[in-house]
């Protein structure tokens, strides 16, 4: 049993001085994002001047919370497996994510994000503003909910989900683009099953060739520095079509064959270093474990960094749509970020990992399955090729999403495994008992012939008594097979049972998906709210 120190119930800490350290840190970085947005009104009017102070405030605790939730999904696996110390991990992912956003961030971002609206219907800048304010307090405190409960969600759906609730309210049913919102209700279903099976695919091969192996140290040597220049290569790929799209635009053919270059690089780098390592360690899976420690570091600095480029744009592309309305009307459809918003953003995200993001990475590396070292690297390599494989197909997806189903493909996997294993250990068993009844009979056949044999006059009185016993004793044996193979399969059942919540705590499992479900039109809901009562107080 693997996860017996995990309890349905958890004790409910009441607010003490860290948590109020917590929220005065995050008070403070508001008010000094306040301060640093008015520095930026320029030739605003003071009105436009308030609203986009107001809105940096709105940004801000949205990317708070982006850092509290999503960051998790890249470092909850490697904290998990302890392959790296939460400190560590943390600080690790701060850097990547910070630079991430400030030097591959997307310098342009559409304000309608993922042409969920229909802008033309917007004829009133200040309306389009109400509207991306409200989607931001919408997103950012449905994310709040979240964490607060250990659910990690899609910041994308957060985000989709309160620019749909908000313009709703603003101008009806109408403007929503219902054919694209329906394609990303879709990746709700598509990210975390091609997570779930890339996950349990690369781990099922790993224990058939490495772990199930007698010689563990040998089947390491020749296929771990593979598997490392296969993350190379998934991971550069991903970097340049994702993480770098902002600096360098190339497409996936280019990408691919810089990655393999890479990837053959680091195999000629990593296959002596493994080699040479392993000859030092046991004939153990935990040693085994260990080759695979560095790997996940890079994977998980690797995610960061990507993350910070791609979903910082969550938190700051309604802020500067907003800047771009306040300052130019509805003239334009695309709104370039200034490097100040982009700085607010990212420091945004560093700060909310920092203060929040234990939670909910200790909810996805410990409390929804068992994870070791290998497991969270191919739960890291699940991520990199379905958002890849993903992206080339025209499937929408999120990387939570992703790395959430990766962590169940592992756990789920598991327990298919140790059912079948069970399964067969019955069966051998069964075979077993009833091989040692056969046996018994043959012996007992041999026993009275030889007794016959050595009778000079053979009464048939007594042959048809030695069949009789000879049947009766048939009957006995099948009874006690049948008899055996009947508590067998009780126990069977008992095991299965046992073993299906051993490796996936099914509460987690309940609870993320139903945040999942609900994440969309629960921020559609608020941001209608936050749309009426800024509209309110603004007229």
């Amino acid at each position: 049993m693997e996860l017996k120190s995990i309890k349905d119930v958890k004790n409910v800490k009441k607010f003490g001085f860290k948590d109020a350290a917590k929220l005065l840190i995050s008070l403070i970085f508001l008010l000094i994002a306040m301060v640093y947005a008015s520095m930026h009104t320029g030739n605003l009017s003071d009105n436009a001047g308030n609203i986009l102070i107001v809105a940096a405030i709105f940004g801000c605790y949205m990317a708070l919370n982006i850092g509290a939730n999503d960051v998790a999904n890249n470092l909850g696996p490697a904290v998990g497996s302890r392959a790296v110390s939460l400190f560590w991990a943390i600080a690790l992912a701060a850097v990547f994510e910070l630079s991430g956003a400030l030097i591959a961030g997307e310098d342009v971002v559409t304000t309608i994000k993922k042409g969920i609206i229909d802008s033309t219907l917007i004829l009133d800048p200040q309306i389009f503003i109400w509207i991306m304010m409200a989607a931001l307090l919408g997103g950012a405190v449905w994310l709040n909910i979240a964490t607060f409960i250990g659910a990690p969600v899609s910041t994308t759906h957060a985000i989709v989900g309160g620019v749909a609730g908000a313009a709703i309210a603003a101008v009806g049913w109408e403007i929503v683009q219902w054919k694209n919102l329906g394609i990303i209700a879709s990746s709700w279903i598509i990210s975390p099953l091609m997570g779930g099976i890339i996950a349990a695919g690369l781990l099922y091969v790993i224990k058939k060739n490495i772990l199930n192996k007698k010689n563990k140290k040998a089947a390491a040597q020749r296929i771990v520095p593979f598997l490392i220049a296969l993350m190379a290569l998934c991971f550069s790929t991903y970097l340049i079509l994702k993480g770098l799209k902002s600096i360098v635009s190339v497409n996936f053919l280019s990408a691919f064959l810089i990655g393999c270059a890479v990837a053959v690089t680091v195999f000629f780098i990593t296959r002596p270093v493994i080699i040479k390592t392993s000859e030092r360690l046991p004939n153990s899976r935990r040693a085994i474990n260990w080759l695979f420690n560095i790997p996940l570091v890079f994977s998980a600095a690797m995610l960061s960094f990507a993350h910070g480029a791609n979903d910082v744009s969550n938190a700051i592309g309604p802020l500067a749509a907003i800047a771009e309305a306040l300052e130019s009307g509805l003239e334009q459809t695309e709104a370039n970020i200034p490097f100040w918003i982009m700085f607010l953003g990212a420091a945004g995200i560093a700060i909310g990992l920092v203060l929040y993001g234990p939670k909910l990475i200790k909810t996805v590396g410990s409390e929804i399955t068992e994870l070791d070292q290998i497991r969270a690297f191919c739960i890291a390599m699940s991520a990199a090729l379905t958002v890849i494989a993903a992206s080339q197909l025209g499937l929408p997806v999120s990387s939570t999403h992703t790395a959430i189903g990766g962590i169940f493909g592992v756990g789920f996997l598991r327990e298919w495994l140790m059912r079948n294993s069970l399964r067969e250990d019955i069966e051998v068993d069964s075979k077993k008992v009833k091989m040692k009844f056969e046996q018994k009979k043959l012996e007992d056949y041999k026993s009275e012939l030889e007794s016959l044999g050595k009778l000079k006059n053979i009464d048939p009185l007594f042959i048809k008594e030695l069949i009789t016993k000879i049947n009766e004793e048939k009957r006995l044996i099948a009874r006690a097979t049948e008899i055996d193979m009947k508590v067998t399969k009780i126990e069977k059942k008992a095991i299965k049972a046992v073993e299906k919540h051993e490796f996936v705590k099914r509460s987690a499992l309940k609870t993320i998906v139903a945040a999942w479900l609900i994440t969309v039109p629960a921020v559609g809901v608020l941001s209608a709210m936050f749309y009426y009562m800024l509209r309110g107080i603004m007229l």
